[in-house]
């Protein structure tokens, strides 16, 4: 297990940036199990946030009602990897997050800038508060907005038709083709927010193009422990 003493709140983010079907998602978790750290899932809590719109009777396209559910929103979300479980107040959301009516508004909602800075507050919180010495906190702009003092930064990435095909796998064999259409849209969507895509100064790239699952588990993990390693002298 790499040895993390933190002393300060960003001190505490293990920061990974990348795009749908890159892989970041099962390999953020597998290295929180392996390093004993927390887990935060941000796309997650962005639905959440947009569920919470909806059941509010608003327009996830008005950016003052989208503001107004932000401030008020009672995200409970765990840090644990194998939990999943994500609630909004009393209720459990968990499974009603991934409605397709929620996955559709949700661009509307994270697009929004106050609202994105309000929500980078709750991840903040959550990670500051944890009882792990680290999170590893998967998302668009951790690396660049939400944490870009953070010891380990980095952005897993892999060629577009490799993600495609890796999306269309985790979705029972659906059309690779039709997969592929939608990938890129919301990756033209989500980039005018946020350049995701490209890295950062300072931040690490591990290209998961020509590897597997556990290469690509070990690729970040080189990339953890090298960085903690500079920085715990």
């Amino acid at each position: 297990m790499t040895d993390i003493t933190s002393t300060t709140d960003a001190a505490k983010f293990i920061a990974i940036d990348g795009p749908a079907g890159s892989g970041k998602s099962s390999v953020s978790k597998e290295i929180a199990r392996r390093q004993g750290f927390g887990y935060l899932d941000t796309g997650a809590a962005y639905r959440a946030l947009a569920w919470y719109v909806l059941e509010r009777g608003a327009d996830t396209a008005d950016e003052q009602a989208v503001l107004a559910a932000a401030s008020d929103f009672p995200l409970q979300q765990g840090l644990d990897a194998d939990d999943r479980r994500v609630a909004v107040g009393d209720v459990d959301v968990t499974d009603a997050i991934r409605d397709p009516r929620v996955s559709a508004a949700v661009s509307g909602v994270a697009r929004v800038p106050a609202v994105r800075a309000q929500v980078n507050d709750v991840f903040r919180r959550l990670v500051a508060e944890a009882p792990y010495p680290a999170v590893v906190v998967e998302g668009r702009d951790i690396t660049t907005v939400v944490a870009p003092d953070a010891p380990v930064r980095i952005l897993l990435t892999a060629a577009p038709e490799v993600r495609a095909a890796r999306r269309a796998a985790e979705l029972g064999g659906e059309n690779a083709a039709a997969v592929a259409e939608a990938l890129h849209k919301r990756d033209r969507s989500d980039s005018a927010v946020v350049d995701f895509l490209t890295a950062a100064p300072g931040v690490d790239v591990v290209d998961s193009t020509e590897l597997d699952y556990q290469q690509t588990v070990d690729a970040v993990l080189a990339v953890i422990g090298e960085r903690l390693g500079e920085r715990n002298g």
